[in-house]
C-alpha cells in the first residue's frame, strides 16, 4: 500500500513493478559525446564445474533499440533465444570469445574470463570507441571502459552480451551433451546440480570437466586411484 513519506511526499505503492528492461543510460551518455560504437561485454560460464567460460561483446545500433534487453539470468530461455536472433539482427557487430577447461585450470577462472572477453572484442569487425562491463576489468584495451557493478541489469549493451555469451554457451553444452551423454549436460550446463555430482560420483570427470573446481578435483582425486 501506498503511504507518506516524512516530509509529505507521497510513497510509491508496493506493488510498482520494477522497471523493465536494463536501460540506455550509458549508452545515450556516450552517444551524446559522439563515441556511437560502445561495446557492451559481459560471459556466461565462470561457475560451472565443466564446459567452457564464454564471452560476448555487442555493439547496439543507436537508431534501433531492442525492447525488453535483461540480465539473462532474468528472462526464460525461449525469450533468450528470440532477443539472441534480434540482437544478431539490430546490433552493429557482435563478437564471442571462448577458453576452453583446461585453459581455465591453468590460468584461473577470473584471468580466463578477462581472456574469453578480450577475444569477444576482439572479433568485433569495428573498433569500439567504448567499452561497458559487467564489473570485470579488461586489461590493455584500445579505448576507455567502465566497469558498472550489475552491469547486465544497467547497460542495455551488457545485457545484450550477456545473452548472447548464455545462449551461445547453452547450445555448446547441448552438444557436448552429445559427446558425453552420461553428464546431462544439456539440462544443467555443467553446474553443481545434484544430477551432475551424482554423474561425477558414477563416472569420473570428463575432459570437459575443470579439475581445479572443488567439486571435479575431489572426483579425480578418488578415480585416479582406481
Amino acid at each position: 500500500m501506498g503511504g507518506t513519506h516524512a516530509f509529505g511526499r507521497p510513497r510509491p505503492p508496493a506493488w510498482v513493478p520494477a522497471r523493465q528492461g536494463a536501460g540506455y543510460r550509458f549508452e545515450r551518455a556516450a552517444w551524446r559525446a559522439r563515441l556511437r560504437r560502445v561495446a557492451g561485454v559481459d560471459e556466461a560460464g565462470r561457475g560451472p564445474l565443466a564446459g567452457p567460460v564464454v564471452a560476448a561483446a555487442v555493439i547496439l545500433h543507436p537508431a534501433r533499440p531492442i525492447p525488453g534487453l535483461q540480465d539473462s539470468k532474468l528472462l526464460t530461455p525461449s525469450r533468450r533465444a528470440e532477443l539472441f536472433g534480434e540482437i544478431h539482427e539490430s546490433a552493429v557487430a557482435v563478437g564471442v570469445g571462448e577458453v576452453e577447461p583446461e585453459t581455465i585450470d591453468r590460468i584461473n577462472i577470473l584471468e580466463a574470463t578477462r581472456r574469453a572477453m578480450r577475444e569477444a572484442i576482439d572479433k568485433l569487425p569495428v573498433v569500439p570507441q567504448l567499452v561497458l562491463t559487467d564489473a570485470v576489468r579488461v586489461v590493455s584495451l584500445p579505448c576507455p571502459q567502465r566497469n558498472l557493478i550489475r552491469g547486465d541489469r544497467r547497460s542495455a549493451s551488457i545485457a545484450a552480451a550477456s545473452i548472447v555469451a548464455k545462449v551461445t554457451r547453452d547450445r555448446l553444452m547441448a552438444e557436448y551433451d552429445r559427446q558425453f551423454p552420461e553428464y546431462g549436460f544439456a539440462r544443467h550446463k555443467g553446474y553443481s546440480t545434484p544430477e551432475h555430482r551424482a554423474a561425477l560420483a558414477r563416472h569420473g570427470p570428463c575432459p570437459l570437466h575443470r579439475r581445479t573446481f572443488h567439486g571435479v578435483w575431489l572426483q579425480g582425486e578418488l578415480f585416479s586411484g582406481a
